[in-house]
């Protein structure tokens, strides 16, 4: 049963993002949104499966439990994984292919992050402007070299552990199982796959927090409530060991993903002009607000510190203190 489970996340790792990284949640919200989106997207252009492209995702969240994103550029991190887990399929992807679809999609031109009406700047061109995203010889070689990097960071990061499991294969064999008469099993089919892949994009981790086969269990739900179609009126999901309190959750998880992506289009204006947040955009931001909150350069400069040295000085300063 190991290749039908995954490595779930740990309490500790998620207490560790969540209180002790210097990002505000909000901000890891849409690093994360934004950045799987941007993966989807890339697999899509670079006609990769789309499972090998939601395992992609998965380990993409995983190194982001272990490291923080502000490591490195979002973008470089996206192609690094996805050219990592295509590596390790049976739909590698050449380098320049790689890089070249990253650099139509971080340019001006690409449609990937619509822009709101109300959005200041200039309208989007009603033509691509193929140099905008001319990949150089020489831009070629730094985002290839910047990703045999990160490639390699990444399987550190996760002790080469790349092992992925998939909840759709088991969501289309319990959608044969119940057997929904009712309603065409091929709607049913797409309407429980597109929960799951929206599931990868929740900045709530539920491939991290949950098995596959629960995963699979509430797609099929939230499809079923979608298509209005007749479910068994007894506690079916229990058959497919999923307890009511975890099924709740994460039906709830996967149905919330819209709202919070539009409150994060109406909270970032990187997001509303239709462009990919950026690392720089970030910091920015990170600074503004120490600025806004009246903690001066100080907060700007707490947040480059990483967790150890902060304990090592805090160490320090109590010694210091104890000798007085």
């Amino acid at each position: 049963m190991a290749h039908m489970t995954n490595p779930l996340a740990t309490v500790d790792q998620l207490y560790r993002r969540t209180s002790f990284s210097a990002l505000p949640s909000d901000l890891q919200d849409v690093i994360f949104f934004t950045t799987q989106c941007l993966t989807q997207a890339a697999g899509i252009l670079l006609r990769i499966p789309q499972s090998v492209t939601a395992q992609a995702n998965v380990i993409l969240a995983r190194y982001w439990l272990v490291e923080s994103p502000l490591s490195h550029e979002f973008s470089d991190v996206s192609a690094a994984v996805l050219f990592l887990v295509a590596k390790l399929s049976s739909h590698p992807c050449p380098p320049r292919d790689v890089c070249n679809v990253y650099a139509y999609l971080l340019s001006p031109g690409s449609n990937l992050f619509p822009r709101s009406n109300d959005a200041s700047g200039p309208p989007p061109p009603a033509q691509h402007d193929p140099s905008s995203y001319y990949l150089s010889e020489a831009a070629y070689a730094a985002f290839h070299g910047r990703i045999l990097a990160l490639e390699g960071r990444v399987l550190h990061a996760l002790s080469f552990d790349t092992h992925v499991a998939l909840p759709h294969p088991l969501a289309i064999t319990y959608l044969q199982a119940l057997d929904f008469l009712e309603q065409p099993r091929a709607e049913m089919a797409r309407r429980v796959v597109e929960h799951l892949n929206a599931a990868l994009l929740s900045p709530q981790l539920l491939y991290l927090t949950h098995q596959p086969h629960a995963l699979a269990v509430a797609a099929i739900y939230s499809a079923a409530r979608d298509r209005g179609a007749k479910m068994p009126e007894c506690a079916w999901w229990e058959v497919f060991d999923v307890d009511r309190e975890e099924l709740g959750f994460l039906v709830v998880g996967m149905r919330s993903l819209e709202g919070l992506v539009r409150k994060q289009r109406a909270d970032f204006e990187e997001l509303a002009r239709g462009t990919m947040i950026t690392r720089k955009f970030v910091e920015a931001e990170m600074k503004m607000r120490g600025l806004r909150f009246g903690n001066g350069s100080a907060a700007a400069d707490a947040a480059e510190i990483d967790e150890e040295t902060a304990m090592m000085l805090s160490m320090d300063e109590k010694a210091d203190t104890m000798e007085q």
